[in-house]
């Protein structure tokens, strides 16, 4: 079961014990991200990300390295619209050296000149990487029309012109208004009982003060325009899709099945639609993404130039015969049978099992054992499923997204 804690200054601290592994994952996860920046800041919760890891003024950036490595554990970080998370993987006996050297991170990293430098080079080389990546790209570019204008559409890297304007001042305000204990959430998941857990993080987190920091939620209800993106590749990757529901909506898990059925294996509609019948893709498939004010619903496939319009005509049939008639009973068994056995799997990690609950409470989700998640997904019903569809698959709540060799024609009627 699951043990949650809340620290005099307001830092929960929610862990579930395991004691048949020899493992402990713990993860700081601070509720800012990309959707908190303004404009002229687009990229700073990145960047931070970045530099926390280069040095303390109790540690160098090889010391922090060399101490994981010599207990035989993970150190990673990584940012998205909504959080940032800073997570350590190691044996159960070293869980005071990981929340050692994450706290040290979070409270006296130095944010040195020198180094800032160094990063910001970095983070640009990676804005290159994507740039130079088409079927990731076009992710991006599918969240910016479809959340047009708002904050969920700002880009995790950034841009290279407001990585390169970011000053170390910015950063430090930055990490000042966000990092705070009212903004953390600290979770666990391994063999260490959650009594040393809250031990170890009261020790080294008790000067860590609270505050208010306001959020810039609001509803999402307008798409922005199709973007294609001309690019000298030998497909066309396109995303086709559009709004779809938020985080603690009751369809999550009609959406959860809809989205199985569809585009999530092999056995999907369109898998089979566009590969195994037609021969027009070598990947494909569909995906959600779940924000506390907003979604997305969205198709991917990559595809040659001659056949993007083939493609996008078989979509969009799929679309219409599932708002029209809903998925075949078999259809519905199979994608419940396959979110079942992925869930229990994936809580085989303990990095995974961490990443739950740290969600569970930093989104004030309901605190559900994965028998009880079984248990909603195998309450919804047909019905439930087709009207998720009606409102996510309708043309007018579609845009398109596409990088290569790419014209609007393509993308019309025949």
């Amino acid at each position: 079961m699951y043990e949650v804690t809340v620290l005099p200054n307001g830092v929960p601290i929610i862990s579930e014990h395991i004691p048949y592994v020899r493992s402990v994952s713990i993860g700081f996860w601070w509720h800012t991200g990309s959707r908190h920046e303004v404009d002229r800041l687009c990229g700073a919760s990145h960047f931070i990300e970045h530099m926390l890891f280069k040095g303390t003024t109790n540690r160098s950036a090889r010391d922090i390295a060399e101490a994981i490595d010599f207990a035989g554990g993970q150190l990673n970080a990584f940012t998205s619209k909504e959080h940032t998370c800073y997570y350590a993987r190691v044996l159960d006996e070293h869980l005071d050296l990981a929340v050692d050297i994450i706290s040290d991170m979070m409270l006296n990293s130095c944010f040195a000149s020198d180094e800032l430098e160094k990063e910001r080079a970095v983070i640009l080389e990676e804005i290159r990487m994507c740039e130079d990546t088409p079927d990731e790209i076009v992710h991006d570019l599918f969240i910016a029309s479809a959340l047009a204008g708002h904050p969920l559409a700002h880009s995790i890297l950034g841009t290279e012109d407001t990585v390169c304007a970011i000053h170390r001042e910015d950063l430090l305000a930055y990490l000042q208004q966000r990092y705070h204990a009212g903004n953390l959430v600290i979770a666990a998941a391994g063999n260490v009982p959650h009594a040393e857990i809250v031990r170890a993080v009261t020790e080294r987190l008790a000067t860590l003060q609270s505050q208010t920091t306001p959020d810039n939620y609001q509803e999402a209800h307008k798409m922005g325009a199709d973007i294609l993106k001309n690019k000298d590749t030998e497909q066309v990757h396109l995303c086709m899709g559009g709004l779809g529901i938020q985080r603690n909506s009751p369809e999550i898990y009609a959406l959860h099945i809809l989205d199985m059925a569809l585009g999530g294996g092999m056995s999907s509609r369109l898998f089979q639609e566009l590969r195994e019948k037609r021969g027009l893709v070598y990947a494909t498939y569909s995906y959600h993404t779940l924000f506390q004010d907003a979604g997305i619903f969205s198709v991917y496939a990559g595809t040659s130039p001659r056949n993007v319009r083939k493609v996008v005509r078989v979509i969009r049939q799929q679309f219409a015969d599932v708002c029209a008639h809903g998925l075949h009973p078999d259809e519905i068994k199979r994608a419940k049978e396959q979110l079942k056995g992925s869930l229990m799997l994936s809580l085989e990690n303990t990095v995974n099992r961490m990443s739950r609950l740290a969600k569970m409470q930093l989104f004030s989700e309901e605190m559900l054992t994965p028998d009880e998640l079984v248990t909603r997904i195998e309450k919804v019903t047909s019905s439930e499923v087709q009207a998720v569809a009606k409102t996510l698959l309708q043309r007018a709540n579609q845009v398109i997204t596409a990088v290569g060799p790419v014209n609007q024609q393509m993308l019309e009627e025949e």
